[in-house]
């Protein structure tokens, strides 16, 4: 398996949190070529600002691996993670972020920490960009009819 099919996996949990209407961003992490969580964001949906797509598979990665230590992980986000998310992943020692798009209003990963991170960018990036624009201009829409 390839990038490409662990980045689709994680479009398909944007496309749920699109289908919810909540921003579609969608997470999953992978250990060992076996993916051991999934999520989506839930900020919305369970008006909690930390229920991010990142956090919430990391929090279940953890569970699943009975440890906070995710080293030899790879996250496959959707969108490059914000400030709060990319302090998670540092502070899960995740070993390498794969993600779709840029994020361009909270995108943080790519500044300097003490955890060195592998990064990968720009997998499957139209797709990526594409739900997030797709359900940002029908806000849009929405309000306007309002």
């Amino acid at each position: 398996m390839n990038d490409e099919y662990y980045m689709k996996k994680a479009l398909e949990q944007a496309q749920i949190a699109y289908n919810l209407d909540e921003v579609p961003i969608g997470s999953i992490i992978v250990k060992n070529n076996q993916i051991i969580a999934s999520a989506y964001n839930k900020k919305e949906i369970n008006n909690i600002a930390t229920h991010h797509a990142e956090i919430l598979a990391i929090n279940e990665a953890c569970q699943k691996l009975n440890t906070w230590h995710l080293e030899d992980c790879t996250l496959y986000t959707t969108v490059e993670p914000c400030m709060m998310c990319t302090g998670a992943i540092i502070q899960s020692r995740i070993s390498k972020v794969v993600y779709g798009t840029n994020n361009y209003v909270f995108g943080y990963l790519t500044k300097i920490n003490n955890h060195k991170i592998a990064i990968k960018q720009g997998i499957l990036k139209e797709e990526c960009l594409n739900i997030l624009s797709k359900f940002f201009q029908e806000q849009r829409n929405t309000k306007e009819k309002m």
